[in-house]
């Protein structure tokens, strides 16, 4: 026995002894001791020093030893279930930490079970797998890296069972470790980080080429005061990059309802006066999130949809205010349903079912069902809407790293910018008499018809030229607008039912860029009291907007998310400035003159990157899933496929449509004339419309699916929705007003 114990000693001086010279530039990491409280960060902490770096996500990155194999068939290979918190041989896990996310249980150690089961492998077999090298003048290859870091290992590992099985210095090193606050953890993990060459965050030096659930430091947080002028231009730079998303809605619809342009100019302004009052009281009342409300995409097709059936499109007198108030009307149910959804607390039973496996796959299909509107469209005159796709992708993709005074504009301000100078070359395109044909009036295209030679360039005209519109001559310099101005809302059971089936996409998507922002400015997501709150006061904003008239309802927009990615500003009170800037413009009609001249053919190019934008956007929530997981994979590629090949199948069914349409609004004119047919013509309206709208056929593919088919929590992303280990603990920043508070403080279930 002594002989034994003295031939392992020898060998492991020796071991010892050929490391020396690599003393000065590997940290010194003493065993892991935890406390019976232990912070779970302080063992992800440890991990980092050790070399350890975690890859478990929805990524496909492997360890240099193990590439090929994901971490869920380690665990289970292991006999270690994370679900359960119990291995296969019934020992005891580590604690679990109830954070609900979604009404779920969540394990805030995932990455530290990671860091055990390593521990274990080590202590039976005598070697560690490597997920990182580390990078020093002095090693030539990355195979005597890893021999010299298994040797390392052992000799840690043997540290580690004699403080065990000799019990001095347990104490003491227990209260070492009790004692370093996490800061210090931290300050930590970036000194070595740094010595083992690997890139540390730094603001200022960011790329935005990072993944999405990598914190990054802010230029204005939440509650962040840097004056009252920086606010106000935080405020309106957030605004104008949304730009796109708040004022094109109107330029599509209204033409379609019959509006002239005068009307579109009031739509337009109606519309910033309601986003502006709705992110105020989102901002006081709601989430408390810095996120935008505006008229969203998601209402955008059922209300296409309504105004191409059969009963509409036939109209001939005052159609643009009967379809108004039909809208109206539909929204104002539709909403009402989701506001007692939201503040009755059903909201957060029905959280439990929707995951990011939903969210990505619904969002995703909200931008891609416009594929046979935005270019068919923007193809009307190609001279503008190609020039325009151009400049906003070389903004967003090749200028996006370009600086000026420290100011990223191409990338911020990509959609606004690159819409002034497309606009400006179709100036002066109509100047030069580029669409001036003889004998043809070009500010009354509708004339042209009546004559033979206008004929064919009556199109041309209508899209290309920017002296068609007479907003600017008829819009009022001062308007204020009010509820019910295009008149009484109409409520049938057919329209009614479409919105409120709506409204739950609706939330789907808010649920997600609810969660997606907090990642961003790293906060602990909102519990589901606090997402019931937001649904509920949407629901609210979305009444207010059918009482005002914008022919959409009001949402959380999906593209605050990229907007606080790219301008580091994530800051409540700019969000509120902002607002009131944007009710002041609303007063003023010229404003909404100006927008509303804005070419047709330029809107719908820059709306097929907006929409794209959106489709990237909801697939990236899968980050929080398991996307190598067959289940995952399968699950939003069958939702995405019958998302669009049923609505194609009811869109078939058009014969009286084919002649009166042009071509991009014949698949939303199914409703009349879909093959659900009963007795009910109502109920046959309302399932052929909602049947032949891809982002509804996707959401319940999805959610049927996802809540069905077996799988893990982790697989299905529930307690990954933000970083355990930046994400704050703490719900201040949700919390309402004091003065409100009080007055709510026994509703719970709002989160109050």
């Amino acid at each position: 026995m002594e002989k034994g114990s003295s031939s392992e000693i020898s060998e492991k001086v020796h071991t010892k002894k050929g490391l020396k010279k690599l003393s000065s530039m590997l940290p010194k990491v003493e065993p892991f001791l935890p406390r019976r409280d232990h912070n779970p960060r302080e063992l992800i902490s440890w991990a980092k020093r050790t070399g350890f770096r975690s890859t478990f996500s929805g990524e496909t990155g492997t360890s240099l030893s193990e590439k090929g194999h994901s971490q869920s068939e380690r665990n289970e290979s292991e006999g270690f279930d994370l679900e359960k918190g119990l291995d296969k041989n019934g020992s005891s896990s580590p604690k679990f930490e109830i954070d609900p996310i979604l009404g779920r249980t969540r394990d805030r150690g995932s990455e530290i079970e990671q860091v055990r089961e390593g521990l274990r492998k080590n202590e039976r077999e005598g070697n560690e797998r490597l997920n990182g090298v580390v990078r020093g003048d002095n090693l030539r290859s990355r195979n005597e890296v890893e021999s010299i870091f298994s040797d390392i290992d052992e000799v840690r590992v043997a540290g580690l069972s004699r403080n065990r099985n000799g019990g001095r210095g347990d104490d003491s090193r227990r209260d070492v470790a009790s004692n370093v606050p996490l800061s210090e953890f931290k300050k930590d993990d970036e000194d070595v980080e740094r010595d083992a060459g690997v890139d540390v965050h730094q603001s200022g030096e960011e790329s935005g080429d990072e993944g999405w659930q990598k914190s990054f430091s802010l230029k204005c947080g939440m509650r962040d005061n840097p004056g009252f002028v920086p606010l106000i231009c935080y405020g309106l730079q957030h605004y104008i990059s949304l730009a796109g998303s708040l004022i094109f809605i109107p330029l599509i619809i209204v033409p379609t309802m019959g509006g002239t342009d005068k009307d579109t100019s009031y739509v337009i302004s109606t519309m910033l006066f309601v986003s502006g009052v709705t992110t105020i009281l989102q901002s006081y009342f709601g989430t408390r999130l810095p996120l935008v409300q505006g008229s969203s995409f998601v209402y955008l097709a059922p209300a296409l949809v309504i105004m191409n059936s059969q009963e509409f499109r036939n109209l001939t007198e005052h159609k643009f205010r009967y379809t108004m108030r039909e809208l109206q009307g539909a929204i104002i149910v539709g909403s009402t349903f989701q506001s007692i959804l939201g503040f009755s607390g059903l909201m957060t039973l029905l959280l439990r079912f929707i995951n990011p496996l939903v969210v990505a796959p619904t969002v995703a299909a909200v931008g891609l069902a416009f594929f046979s509107y935005g270019f068919p469209q923007a193809g009307s005159c190609v001279e503008i809407s190609i020039p325009q796709i151009l400049l906003v992708l070389l903004f967003t993709l090749y200028l996006r790293g370009v600086s000026v005074s420290g100011h990223r504009i191409f990338w911020i301000y990509a959609v606004p910018l690159s819409v002034v100078i497309t606009w400006t070359y179709a100036f002066f395109l109509t100047a030069g008499g580029a669409y001036s044909y003889k004998g043809c009036v070009s500010n009354i295209p509708s004339s042209n018809i009546l004559i033979d030679a206008c004929r064919k360039h009556a199109q041309t005209m209508k899209h290309c030229r920017t002296d068609v519109s007479d907003a600017w001559h008829t819009a009022a310099w001062v308007r204020v607008p009010y509820p019910l101005q295009w008149g009484t809302p109409i409520f049938h059971l057919r329209t009614s039912i479409i919105m409120i089936i709506v409204s739950l996409i609706a939330t789907v998507d808010s649920v997600g860029t609810y969660h997606s922002a907090s990642v961003r400015i790293s906060l602990r997501p909102p519990t589901p009291g606090i997402v019931s709150r937001g649904i509920g006061l949407e629901g609210f904003c979305s009444v207010l907007a059918g009482f005002w008239g914008t022919g959409t309802g009001s949402t959380t927009l999906t593209e605050n998310v990229h907007t606080i990615n790219i301008t580091r500003v994530a800051n409540r009170r700019a969000m509120e400035l902002g607002a009131a800037f944007l009710i002041l413009f609303s007063f003023i009609g010229k404003v909404g003159a100006v927008l509303a001249s804005i070419p047709l053919s330029l809107a719908a190019a820059t709306l097929c990157f907006i929409w794209a934008l959106t489709v990237a956007l909801g697939l990236s929530t899968l980050q929080y899933t398991q996307t190598s997981s067959f289940r995952s994979t399968t699950i939003v590629g069958v939702s995405l496929f019958l998302g669009f090949s049923i609505p194609a199948y009811i869109q078939q069914y058009r014969p009286e449509s084919i002649l009166i349409l042009p071509s991009y609004f014949l698949p939303y004119s199914a409703a009349s004339d879909g093959p659900f047919h009963t007795a009910n013509k109502q109920l046959n309206f309302a399932t052929n419309a909602l049947l032949s709208m891809n982002m509804v056929v996707t959401f319940l593919v999805a959610f049927v699916l996802d809540n069905t088919v077996p799988g893990s929590q982790q697989k299905r992303g529930v307690y990954i929705w933000s970083n355990a280990e930046e994400a704050t603990t703490d719900l201040s920043d949700y919390s309402l007003p004091n003065k409100v508070a009080r007055c709510f403080h026994w509703a719970k279930c709002l989160g109050a």
